[in-house]
């Protein structure tokens, strides 16, 4: 399915977006994270409400992570969904995707445990994924903490999408942690720059610069793009992880590789739910003032919740 333009809603998003180029070396990369914190506390000035949120620190292998536990309105206990930010591995925080992890917890009716994690170029891969499933873990077990019924979930966007599938696919080959569903929104899987995708629409919202600097910034080698942890497009074997959902943008350059993707988990035989989205751009789903946000998240909350429901 296609589209022949760009939601209006979501092209001035994008517009407003790309008035702040991404960065390609670390110095413009502090600085772009100094000015964040500014810009999205400011963003987030008036959140949607859930029935409570709460710091939390989850035990991680270089130290200690900071969380952020979203609780629905309701008598606990609820289903939690470990959460992942998205921003190329090397930008996004707890902070930056908050009016999503409070929608998305809303529709779900789950409470959301967004993490953080280190980031690349400092912290390159695999550090993230050790990040990532050491939460995951902790979660799994940590059901009164969480005020949780046991049941646990993943998600995460872009970068966060990535993360979401390779700490399924690590439980699952791990013997780890039972996840009931992984939701994987325009996930970074699979890219190729020879993608129709990506040949199409680098350039709205990322450039083909800004996709291939953030590989770098996290992949380091090309040892490290082909290991399934760091891309999971590249398991010999998809076939016990979790039932998954998988959204993708018409418009954006990731869509074909969060597509194959979706098709290798329906080729293992893994129950897989895939949406794209025509007429939207990669990030939309954090872009505010774009109504099929809304839709998105509240699509991938029923998937959660009924994944999840005992």
């Amino acid at each position: 399915m296609s589209a022949d333009q760009i939601d209006p809603q979501a092209k001035r998003a994008a517009a407003r977006q790309s008035r702040i180029p991404l960065p390609h070396g670390r110095y413009k990369l502090k600085l772009l994270r100094l000015l964040t914190g500014p810009l999205t506390r400011l963003q987030n000035r008036n959140p949607p409400s859930v029935g409570a949120t709460e710091s939390v620190t989850v035990p991680v292998p270089a130290g200690d992570s900071e969380a952020r536990l979203y609780l629905p309105d309701g008598d606990p206990p609820f289903p939690t969904v470990v959460f992942f930010h998205g921003g190329g591995f090397v930008l996004g925080s707890v902070e930056t995707h908050d009016w999503l992890c409070r929608h998305l917890t809303r529709e779900s009716g789950c409470a959301v445990l967004s993490v953080e994690y280190r980031l690349a170029p400092e912290h390159p891969f695999p550090a993230a994924v050790e990040d990532a499933y050491a939460a995951v873990e902790w979660a799994a077990s940590s059901t009164e903490r969480l005020r949780g019924t046991g049941d646990v979930a993943v998600a995460g966007d872009s970068a966060g999408g990535n993360l979401a599938a390779v700490t399924a696919l690590m439980a699952a080959e791990r013997d780890g942690p039972d996840i009931e569903r992984q939701a994987l929104l325009y996930p970074g899987i699979g890219i190729d720059p020879e993608q129709e995708s990506v040949r199409e629409h680098a350039g709205i919202v990322l450039s083909r610069d800004d996709i291939e600097w953030f590989s770098e910034a996290y992949y380091r080698n090309e040892i490290h793009r082909r290991n399934p942890y760091a891309d999971p497009i590249h398991a010999g074997d998809l076939s016990g992880v979790a039932p998954a959902t998988v959204v993708t943008a018409g418009f954006d350059p990731l869509r074909d590789g969060g597509t194959a993707y979706a098709e290798k988990l329906v080729a293992d035989g893994v129950a897989t739910r895939y949406e794209n989205y025509p007429s939207m751009v990669h990030g939309f789903m954090t872009m505010q003032e774009v109504d099929r946000a809304r839709d998105a998240i509240a699509s991938v909350g029923a998937d959660l919740a009924d994944a999840l429901d005992d």
